[in-house]
């Protein structure tokens, strides 16, 4: 899969409230976490094509900002209040995944129409360095992922996975440190199936380009860009499902080891989203209106 989708692939809650929301205001005006649309990392347009997608941009932005930010505050004030109560569940934690992914899904088919325009109107030179840059980026995964022998790979996905919780939490307690490295351990070889499935994503999409002025290619994007979850490789919807479980229980068993202060610092990083969408010009515009 590519980086439209880099922060919330996985849909783990601890990659949308522990991940995607540190960096909501760069990701925001960037469009590279919260929309799904980044396809200028890929290709390199001309400049009528940059004004065309600069325009679409701002109107994409505009359409999320007014109609799907106002039930992104209120999946934080859901997560909030499961925090603030320390009660946090399995079947809480698939509520608000589950939220997530329509979410998620619901932005992906609103920008789908403009990425079936501008691939349309791609040259051939153009699909070539787009296909160049997929496999550019797979190389470099490949390097980072899946070079390192197991043992590495585990132990490194512990370490940033500890990193990141310490920036949420604070500092862990050992027992909590412990139950990070289960974690990762649980995972095994996650990486394989990662990879290889982002490979055949790229592969599918590719090929769909390729054929781009065929009456077939608007659905296949649209499945491509919407409903991925169809395309996904059989090992890697193994994989997947026990991420996400794998997931859900690191976050339950943490919290319920939690210290107050970790809890309270917790409640601090959301509010400070919440804070970073509240203050999005369009959004008080919104309000307003």
């Amino acid at each position: 899969m590519s980086r439209w989708f880099k922060q919330i692939a996985a849909l783990l809650i601890f990659t949308l409230a522990l991940g995607a929301c540190s960096r909501v205001g760069l990701a925001y005006r960037n469009l590279d976490v919260i929309i799904p649309w980044t396809l200028g990392d890929y290709v390199d347009m001309n400049g009528e094509q940059k004004d065309w997608f600069n325009e679409r941009l701002k109107g994409h932005l505009s359409w999320h900002c007014t109609t799907q930010l106002p039930g992104y505050l209120d999946w934080l004030d859901r997560l909030q209040a499961m925090v603030e109560r320390n009660q946090i569940t399995d079947a809480a934690l698939q509520e608000r995944t589950a939220e997530a992914k329509q979410a998620i899904a619901e932005t992906a088919r609103e920008i789908t129409p403009s990425a079936i325009e501008l691939l349309q109107g791609l040259d051939d030179k153009q699909v070539a360095e787009m296909n160049d840059a997929f496999a550019k980026d797979l190389r470099k995964r490949q390097q980072e992922y899946l070079k390192p022998p197991l043992a590495q790979q585990i132990k490194e996905r512990g370490e940033r996975m500890e990193k990141r919780l310490n920036d949420w939490l604070g500092p862990l307690s050992d027992t909590q440190k412990q139950r990070v490295a289960a974690w990762s351990n649980a995972l095994g070889d996650q990486n394989t199936q990662w990879i290889a499935n982002r490979a055949h994503w790229q592969q599918q999409f590719s090929a769909a380009v390729a054929q781009r002025q065929s009456p077939q290619f608007p659905q296949r994007i649209e499945t491509l860009l919407v409903n991925r979850e169809q395309l996904w490789t059989a090992d890697y919807r193994k994989a997947y499902a026990n991420t996400e479980a794998q997931a859900r229980a690191l976050f339950v068993d943490l919290m319920a080891e939690s210290t107050p202060q970790q809890r309270e610092r917790l409640l601090k990083k959301i509010e400070g989203v919440r804070k970073d969408f509240n203050d999005l010009k369009c959004l008080k515009a919104a309000h307003k209106s």
